[in-house]
């Protein structure tokens, strides 16, 4: 893809697209209240995706900022905030796959904005020009054969 598209599409991913992030607040959430046996309805469940959707704007790269929104989201719903130790130990690994998710979707946002300007042009096997091995490189100094 051009560099004008990515240059653009990329930095507006990495603040607002942090889908992977949303994802593992809400499961983590709703994990920490089914640990406590709290029952949460189908609505509560999606007004705790759409909070969780907009709080997660605002904790681009700020190290561990998920515990504090999870914690805050916690509260609303009446969960034992205590229960977020409960994820503690797993959480810096799972900062790798929701870090590897919100990759993958700010990679698949700059592609469609990419196909949709039509600049999304992958060249074709025959238009790209193989690798050419070494020409003969002439030496300067004579080979000696003695040691």
């Amino acid at each position: 893809m051009p560099p004008r598209i990515a240059s653009f599409v990329l930095p507006l991913g990495y603040s607002f697209n942090l889908d992977g992030s949303m994802m593992y607040m809400t499961f983590a959430t709703i994990f920490i209240a089914q640990a406590y046996g709290i029952d949460l309805t189908l609505g509560q469940e999606i007004t705790m995706l759409l909070v969780l959707m907009i709080t997660s704007k605002g904790m681009a790269g700020v190290p561990r900022a998920s515990l504090v929104v999870i914690a805050a989201t916690m509260s609303m719903f009446s969960i034992p905030e205590a229960g977020l130790l409960l994820i503690l130990a797993v959480d810096h690994f799972l900062d790798m796959g929701r870090s590897a998710t919100n990759v993958v979707g700010n990679a698949v946002a700059a592609t469609v904005v990419a196909k949709w300007e039509g600049d999304l042009d992958p060249e074709e096997p025959a238009d790209i020009e193989p690798p050419h091995a070494p020409s003969h490189v002439a030496r300067t100094k004579p080979i000696d054969d003695h040691f």
